[in-house]
């Protein structure tokens, strides 16, 4: 159990490091790659194109192994269709993304620099998750 939550740990650090590296914690950089038509900054699609390229060559040299170092199988989702909620969820994700210049994994990064943004971020998305959870209860 360690060796897995300290393996988490260590991903998760340099997760964070590269999305700092590659500026994904600054808003305003997320912002200006994504408007097309004014001022667009095309520099963070070659970050996501050098994870890809890692991606590409790691994915399969992974998947050879039988098992992955701290658990017994892989857990990679079976469920392939398209429903409601997912496209609503996605279509809710990217209109959030393209209003504050912020995702999830970016924003827990930018906590460590100790600006107040992204703690608004992450209260506003903690209180989205437990509305989801309460409304999905109800039905």
């Amino acid at each position: 159990m360690i060796g897995r939550n300290l393996a988490a740990l260590l991903c998760g650090l340099l997760f964070g490091v590269g999305l700092a590296v590659a500026q994904m914690t600054n808003p305003m950089k997320v912002l200006a790659f994504l408007d097309i038509f004014g001022d667009w900054d095309p520099s963070l699609a070659f970050v996501m194109g050098g994870a890809l390229a890692v991606m590409l060559v790691g994915y399969p040299l992974v998947r050879r192994r039988g098992a992955p170092l701290f658990d017994s199988q892989f857990h990679v989702p079976t469920r392939r269709d398209l429903d409601a909620r997912l496209i609503g969820g996605s279509a809710l994700f990217g209109i959030g993304w393209g209003i504050a210049g912020y995702c999830p994994g970016p924003v827990i990064a930018a906590l460590g620099f100790g600006i107040t943004e992204p703690l608004l971020f992450v209260a506003a998305m903690l209180a989205g998750a437990q509305l989801q959870r309460l409304l999905m209860d109800r039905s």
